[in-house]
């Protein structure tokens, strides 16, 4: 047992200003929130606090396809009607828009996951953090679900050199696919992804029966999620399952992906966990004291987002934090209550099994398209005065 955690912190302040643009669900403004929080928290510290160098590109490339890094580093707003093929080609549009500073939002958030993961291959540290990494849908070759460079499979990449087996674990909503795709033919990773699956939810992989392939056959592990699964089902779920898994695989090191779109309340995710819930996981994975990179992931009501990922770096150095929110630059956006717990409200019914495994009649490519979605989702331009950036009481009647 370690007497006290050594713990790293990665951020960078440019990486919450960028803007998907209006009507995009993905707020990277939550990363600055969540930042603040914790400062107002005086979690800092207790840290090691670093700026992460932004990644370059040949480091990008250890994974995805050189000509898709290339592309990303050169594409702006201004020129991407010249290459309608390419934009075609890498999935980029939509879900994934070209926008103001794309690259350089990319370098930093994947910097941060690499420069995490050489801190505890340099035993410098036993648990890094890097809320702004955790964009785990990204595939080699192409852009997918709001997420550009897969910063995660990079870090495991990195954790390889060092260690022999790496365990991933995923508690976003979404399927972690891109980083099971990445590592499905191999057993020197382990992945674990705890999600919704069903109803032609995205990005549709994900079932049960995906196990992996070749050497990696039973080295990837589906949990199937439906809708409103609680605190008490998810969490015995969580430790009954990984307490196996580290039991049997005996991982050199643990990523974590604490997405937060599986908090009750958020605008794309449909669990109902507390933010208890949710850090209980990370409480228990802590626990296992192996070297542990802790990343964030999706999250689109981003008060919450930030309240989640201030309590889980609370769990991580073993502080309770106060549930009256101090004073900091985004105090207005905890309105009415400023309390760190999020605020009582109407959450959807549990309905929360394992669905049946005969859903092969669904089509797993399926999704809802963007016109639908951009109707269920507020518009939020978050640079304006007086303008409404705050979610409360958005689906109030």
């Amino acid at each position: 047992m370690r007497s006290k955690d050594r713990i790293a912190y990665f951020y960078d302040g440019d990486v919450g200003s960028v803007y998907f643009g209006p009507n995009h669900p993905m707020k990277p403004h939550r990363l600055c929130m969540t930042h603040h929080l914790v400062l107002s928290y005086e979690l800092h510290k207790k840290m090691e606090v670093y700026r992460p160098h932004k990644a370059y590109p040949v480091e990008l490339a250890q994974f995805h396809s050189p000509d898709y890094v290339e592309f990303l580093h050169r594409i702006t707003p201004d020129t991407q009607y010249l290459y309608p093929q390419e934009l075609k080609k890498y999935s980029l549009g939509e879900d994934c828009p070209v926008f103001h500073d794309l690259f350089e939002f990319c370098q930093i958030y994947a910097g941060g996951t690499i420069d995490a993961a050489r801190r505890l291959n340099n035993q410098l540290c036993d648990i890094a953090i890097n809320w702004a990494g955790g964009l785990h849908h990204a595939k080699k070759c192409a852009a997918s679900g709001f997420c550009y460079i897969n910063d995660l499979v990079l870090g495991i990449l990195e954790l390889l050199k060092y260690h022999a087996r790496v365990l991933y674990i995923d508690i976003d909503v979404h399927h972690g696919d891109g980083v099971e795709e990445a590592f499905y033919f191999t057993d020197r990773v382990m992945t674990v992804s705890f999600h919704k699956y069903g109803d032609s939810f995205f990005p549709g992989t994900g079932d049960v029966k995906e196990i992996g392939e070749r050497e990696g056959k039973f080295y990837a592990i589906n949990v199937p999620l439906k809708d409103g699964i609680d605190d008490s089902s998810f969490t015995r779920l969580f430790k009954t399952i990984i307490a196996k898994v580290v039991e049997t695989y005996q991982p050199g090191a643990i990523v974590l992906q604490c997405g937060a779109d599986s908090l009750a309340g958020d605008r794309l995710g449909c669990f109902n966990l507390s933010i208890d819930g949710h850090a209980e996981c990370v409480r228990f994975v802590k626990k296992l004291n192996i070297p542990l990179l802790v990343t964030g992931g999706g999250g689109y009501t981003k008060e919450n987002v930030a309240r989640c990922w201030t309590v889980e770096t609370g769990v991580l150095l073993d502080t309770d934090l106060p549930n009256e929110i101090p004073e900091n630059d985004y105090i207005h956006y905890f309105a009415p209550d400023y309390s760190l717990k999020i605020p009582n409200s109407s959450m959807v019914p549990p309905d929360f099994y394992i669905p049946d495994f005969d859903e092969d009649e669904q089509n797993p490519d399926e999704r809802v398209d963007q016109h639908t979605q951009d109707k269920q989702i507020q518009r939020e331009d978050e640079y304006y005065d007086g303008d409404n950036d705050n979610d409360h009481h958005m689906e109030d009647s």
